[in-house]
């Protein structure tokens, strides 16, 4: 016996996928989101870039969405098309809160973002120092010579063009 799905069937799965991903990137419907999941919608659902709803939830700073994700077992270090993870992406944006859920969950610290930079890089290059400091606590960083010099002397000159600009 085989079990075939309609044209029509098709189509709504794949605007059940869409929402999904629209859920994590907004973070205003975990409840809908979380029922998604318990019927079967996959976790680690990416969307065409490779970004999985972990990292559109860390990426946009949903904490709760985050949790919600992580709780259901999604993947902390699963990278996008750009090898970027979601520990990259919150180090990048400086929410300092997620990547602190992220490393519980067992986040890759030190893990490659693409060309050789690292989670603590991205927070210490766009001076997210709250960030750059938890990645510190937990281990980030050791080892990687010439970095631990430039990485926060361009941190610092991102911070004096915003104020300059702003």
């Amino acid at each position: 016996m085989t079990c075939e799905t309609t044209a029509a069937e098709e189509q709504r799965y794949a605007e059940l996928q869409l929402e999904a991903l629209d859920c994590a990137r907004r973070g205003d419907r975990n409840a809908l989101l979380a029922e998604m999941l318990r019927a079967g919608m996959p976790v680690n659902l990416a969307d065409h870039k490779g970004n999985t709803l972990l990292m559109l939830a860390a990426y946009h700073g949903n904490a709760d969405t985050v949790a919600l994700l992580l709780d259901h077992c999604a993947d902390p270090d699963r990278p996008n098309a750009r090898a970027q993870t979601p520990l990259g992406g919150v180090a990048f944006k400086g929410y300092t809160e997620i990547a602190s859920r992220l490393l519980d969950a067992g986040a890759e610290i030190d893990s490659d973002q693409g060309a050789g930079m690292t989670p603590l890089m991205y927070a210490q290059m766009f001076g997210r120092t709250d960030t750059a400091r938890l990645l510190q606590s937990r281990g980030a960083g050791r080892g990687w010579g010439i970095w631990r010099i430039t990485a926060p002397l361009s941190g610092a000159l991102v911070n004096l063009l915003r104020k300059i600009l702003a």
